[in-house]
């Protein structure tokens, strides 16, 4: 029964050798990249890490894109989009989308924030700004901790105060 287990063990630790990437590369970017599938043509020999299978000359040639037909130069004809590399991590790719989707929700939440108290701000400048314009005594209490009656220049500077709240809050 224990040389059962060793060679389960053994089988169980020899599986993912099978699956791991044949090929590594660094692409025209900078970026190493995995892959089963050998790189693209357009990969210079001395920035392939690791091969597997054929020799790079049995690589899958370029795609070769036709000359437009007014033009006899080969070089005037327009470079074909590079493509995607296949090796790229895509669990790096659906961290960045989750990331960038949280940054955005994270912006969203602030700017919610400031907006409620501005709501807020607006509601309260609103409402002192009926009470001024209500004709009712006023007091404040100064630095001493004592009850001043507002006079007629003090409402004014409070009423353009006010007003000035409400224009850049109540928008």
């Amino acid at each position: 029964m224990n040389f059962l287990h060793w060679l389960v063990l053994g089988c169980a630790c020899a599986l993912p050798l099978s699956a791991s990437a044949q090929w590594q590369w660094v692409d025209n970017s900078g970026k190493k990249v995995f892959s089963d599938q050998p790189p693209p043509t357009d990969i210079p020999e001395k920035n392939i890490l690791r091969r597997a299978g054929p020799s790079p000359s049995a690589r899958a040639p370029a795609p070769v894109t036709p000359a437009p037909e007014g033009s006899s130069d080969a070089a005037a004809a327009p470079k074909a989009a590079a493509p995607k590399p296949t090796g790229v991590d895509k669990d790096l790719e659906e961290k960045t989308k989750k990331a960038e989707a949280e940054q955005k929700a994270k912006e969203a939440a602030e700017t919610a924030k400031v907006a409620k108290a501005k709501a807020e701000s607006c509601a309260r400048a609103r409402e002192g700004k009926a009470t001024i314009d209500s004709g009712i005594r006023l007091a404040k209490v100064n630095a001493k901790g004592e009850r001043e009656i507002m006079d007629d220049a003090a409402r004014a500077a409070e009423q353009k105060r006010v007003q000035s709240v409400i224009d850049s809050d109540c928008k």
